[in-house]
């Protein structure tokens, strides 16, 4: 079971601990308007993670922007995926390569978080173990934007914000562009803990 204090808790990104076995590369970050194939792109990668893992698929949640309808978001499926132990790649990351997605990061000190890739639909999975404060995070702000538009539209602008100030100076990772989004993502979560009485 997932403690409060540990879903409040916020984790600054450390580059020190992100081992990149596909080192990330500076990108033109476009942030697209709300595209209703989203949902049935995300059942298309559910059904392939499925199908590669059957019931090692613990927990499978379509998360992210894409996830919320009406939100801005960059053309990025995000996929939150939870396996017995996501240290374990031997029981996951075979199967997954073999259906179309490629291990490009490891976070040991985040949770012990893995992401792959996939290229159509254009997606990244994320890996965790059970019972991670991250992916409940995920699934309590998604919820929160599906039902709430004035922080949907704040979070929306600060997307847009984020891509503009990259554009304009000259390109960045997307980790640069997920810095300058997060204090709006700190501010509508403090709210989402809150209404949860999380804090």
């Amino acid at each position: 079971m997932v403690s409060a204090e540990e879903i409040v808790r916020t984790h600054p990104y450390d580059p020190d601990c992100a081992e990149w076995l596909v080192p990330p590369q500076s990108v033109d970050i476009t942030v697209a308007e709300y595209d209703p194939i989203w949902p049935a792109a995300y059942a298309v990668l559910a059904d392939r993670v499925r199908g590669a893992l059957g019931d090692g698929v613990l927990a499978l949640e379509h998360v992210g922007s894409t996830s919320v309808p009406g939100l801005a978001a960059k053309p990025i499926i995000d996929l939150d995926l939870t396996v017995a132990d996501s240290t374990d790649e031997s029981g996951y990351r075979p199967q997954l390569e073999a259906s179309g997605f490629a291990l490009v990061l490891r976070e040991r000190a985040w949770h012990e978080h893995r992401m792959l890739t996939h290229d159509a639909p254009h997606a990244n999975l994320h890996v965790w173990s059970p019972d991670c404060p991250e992916a409940v995070r995920h699934v309590l702000l998604r919820d929160w934007l599906r039902e709430h538009p004035q922080d949907r539209d704040a979070y929306a602008a600060a997307k847009r914000a984020a891509a503009d100030r990259l554009r304009t100076g000259g390109g960045g990772l997307v980790v640069d562009y997920n810095e300058l989004k997060a204090p709006v993502i700190r501010e509508i979560l403090d709210r989402v803990f809150h209404a949860h009485d999380l804090l």
